[in-house]
């Protein structure tokens, strides 16, 4: 048998580098965003180291380092990455032949007299087969739908840099948070210390005829009060250690441990830039633009699927009654085949609407996306600024305080005074106290979402999941 000449459907192959239907590049997408934000110069932009060592604390970079390879959240993020490249794998597999193969061997007996007396007749069968199918991708489909899974795998990468990002801000801000509730039960405690020491100088007055049993009532509804708050102090000190073991991935949350009582000092601000550096380090951005565009590619797709498609398929048999003998008889076959809709009751064209009405959400999502970014950068800015001079001026009014609450003990021993001025202004400078340190840490709450705000390319380098895909 003559085998088949490849000559005829070589042009037809060579149609496949026509594909008419592809998205126009977008180039006005950032056209919008503005030179530079409201506050502060335009520096260059360094984003590339980790953000929370410049707080020079070895337990945060030793938890935010555990929690980026041990995070249930981000191995769900490492989970979706694996699924996406396969999916692209998958979908880009549609651009080469499909080769495959089938293998047969029968035995048939066969009886020509009756049952007890006539010899049977033995029929044996092999078949080994090779096929292979190929789509000629004449308007483009197959390119558009394989380019639109490659961008939805990058997409899916700048989704698990995203995570990372808010993982290592969720670590800090709740370490931070916790250390401040330590000095928080730490002052609430030392003030009661002090409270009840007050109550027994003015039982010993009371004694002495030098204060009234009003005084004691009153100083003791001071130590109540204070007492009630430790309680809530240490609730809230727990929650946040538990939520700190959560996002490290702990199951036994004893086993965490967090020794540090001291807030991290806050360094100068660090350079912003200027939006578009924004834009080019916040991975979520990156992301919105990369679906975007395999929303894009997908209309392409969508479009290329209302035309006709050519697909070819050839196969080799080979044929015996003999193993041995069984590459002697072959045959080859090769079919091409033409096949387009003329009716499919709308099917094809509301796909092309559904894309199209994809690429209008996506295209609002990633402006959306794009002024958050810039707002998070604006909002951290302000808030920081006006949070230090919250700050200088909390100090004031605390020093005034202090000053006030010892004068008014002097008066209150020499007899100008009543008491209850007294726990005015005990109660005016306790809260005080404990307002500065929430004041500290709302600071670095601030700059700890300025950091997250800015983004950075240090979540290149994740490491590696602790997990592997095998075959």
């Amino acid at each position: 048998m003559k085998p088949f000449s490849p000559i005829f459907i070589l042009p037809i192959i060579l149609l496949t580098s026509c594909a008419i239907f592809s998205p126009d590049e977008r180039t006005d997408l950032n056209a919008e965003i503005p030179e530079q934000f409201s506050l502060y110069s335009n520096n260059e932009m360094d984003q590339t180291n980790r953000w929370w060592e410049q707080f020079q604390s070895d337990e945060l970079n030793s938890l935010i380092n555990e929690a980026l390879t041990n995070s249930p959240s981000l191995q769900q993020a490492w989970a979706r990455l694996a699924q996406a490249e396969a999916i692209a794998i998958k979908v880009g597999a549609a651009r080469v032949p499909s080769v495959g193969y089938d293998g047969s061997a029968s035995v048939k007996k066969d009886s020509a007299g009756s049952a007890t007396t006539a010899p049977y007749t033995t029929t044996e069968r092999h078949t080994l087969g090779l096929n292979a199918s190929y789509e000629v991708d004449l308007w483009g489909r197959v390119k558009s739908e394989s380019e639109a899974a490659a961008f939805d795998r990058e997409a899916s990468r700048e989704q698990l840099k995203t995570a990372a990002i808010t993982l290592s801000s969720q670590v800090a801000l709740n370490w931070t948070g916790l250390v401040a509730q330590r000095l928080q039960t730490e002052v609430i405690e030392r003030q009661l210390e002090s409270n009840k020491t007050a109550l027994e100088l003015i039982e010993l007055r009371f004694m002495k005829s030098q204060s009234t049993a009003l005084d004691i009532y009153q100083q003791r509804q001071t130590v109540a009060g204070t007492e009630s708050r430790i309680p809530l102090a240490e609730r809230r000190e727990q929650l946040l250690f538990n939520a700190l073991a959560t996002l490290l991935g702990y199951t036994d949350f004893q086993a965490l441990e967090v020794a540090d009582h001291k807030l991290p000092a806050i360094g100068k601000l660090p350079p912003v830039g200027i939006p578009a550096d924004v834009l080019a380090n916040r991975p979520d951005i990156r992301q919105a633009g990369l679906k975007l565009q395999a929303a894009d590619w997908q209309v392409s797709a969508a479009r290329a699927d209302r035309l006709p498609s050519i697909r070819l398929t050839a196969s080799a048999e080979y044929q015996n009654a003999e193993f041995s003998d069984l590459f002697d008889d072959w045959y080859a076959n090769l079919i091409g085949s033409l096949t387009g809709p003329i009716f499919d009751g709308g099917r094809r064209k509301a796909e092309v609407a559904r894309t199209r009405a994809v690429v209008d959400e996506r295209l609002a999502a990633y402006r959306e996306t794009v002024i958050g970014a810039i707002q998070e950068v604006e909002d951290a800015l302000i808030s920081e600024q006006k949070q230090h001079e919250y700050i200088a001026s909390l100090e004031k009014r605390l020093e005034a305080s202090q000053r006030s609450y010892e004068e008014s003990i002097n008066r209150y021993r020499s007899g100008l005074i009543e008491y209850t001025t007294v726990l005015i202004q005990l109660n005016s400078f306790q809260t005080l106290e404990r307002d500065r340190i929430e004041a500290q840490y709302t600071l670095l709450q601030y700059r700890i979402n300025l950091y997250r705000a800015l983004g950075g390319s240090w979540s290149d380098e994740l490491p590696t999941p602790p997990f592997k895909n095998e075959d």
